[in-house]
């Protein structure tokens, strides 16, 4: 069954002052916190099991979500230590609560896409690990995907260029093995996971068709808030 782990433990420095006392997943976002609309849509994919990967405030999130079984999912909790770990080192501290395979999925992001097609990509490509891309030529956000006959030829967060139409969308696979090499209780960052597998031939990359929406920043809690209101 598919599993996936979501990464909610930022600071959320961008929305402040409303993340003062709350995580940005509990934000209420057309009536319900946001992660409550992640999950129901991840249990309409089919996705049950969620190991939420939790830091900021994440005391303040299992009391109100609980085992998940509200939502159509079971739920466990991967916290992180009182030094955050980054999203690569949260990952890797929840690797005993995930399967041989999982997916991986920003906390703060909506995304319109099909989950089980990106996962028979992702196994038919043969690769330890994938990245979905959009491509947003610095429309939406700033873009760090440089895109060759279909494949990922540079990703980078820090290092740009021109060449680079293309954009991180928020969700990946991964095989367990590949955090191997990562020392634990160590902070490190999933881009540099991404990097190390595209330097060694194994990220694969699957285009989705849809722009993503997030509620990383005041701009986009409002455009996201509407249209879930629209959807409803």
């Amino acid at each position: 069954m598919l599993q996936i782990a979501i990464l909610m433990g930022g600071l959320a420095t961008r929305l402040y002052p409303i993340t003062k006392n709350i995580p940005k997943s509990m934000i209420e976002v057309a009536g319900e916190p946001f992660i409550v609309h992640q999950l129901r849509k991840l249990s309409l994919q089919g996705i049950k099991n969620v190991v939420l990967c939790v830091g900021h405030l994440g005391s303040k999130i299992e009391p109100i979500l609980k085992d998940g079984s509200e939502y159509g999912v079971k739920l466990k909790y991967s916290y992180d230590t009182k030094k955050l770990l980054g999203t690569g080192g949260a990952i890797k501290k929840a690797l005993p609560l995930l399967g041989k395979e999982f997916f991986v999925l920003y906390g703060d992001s909506w995304l319109e896409i099909n989950y089980l097609s990106v996962y028979r990509y992702f196994k038919e490509s043969g690769c330890k690990g994938l990245m979905t891309v959009f491509k947003n030529e610095g429309k939406w956000d700033s873009s760090n995907v440089e895109i060759e006959k279909n494949k990922i030829k540079k990703y980078s967060k820090t290092k740009k260029n021109i060449r680079m139409t293309h954009i991180d969308y928020g969700l990946g696979i991964f095989n367990q093995s590949v955090f191997k090499i990562y020392a634990d209780e160590t902070k490190f960052d999933l881009a540099q996971v991404y990097e190390d597998l595209l330097k060694i031939g194994e990220l694969a990359s699957f285009e989705a068709e849809n722009r993503f929406y997030e509620i990383g920043s005041h701009e986009g809690l409002i455009e996201l808030n509407q249209l879930l209101k629209k959807n409803k």
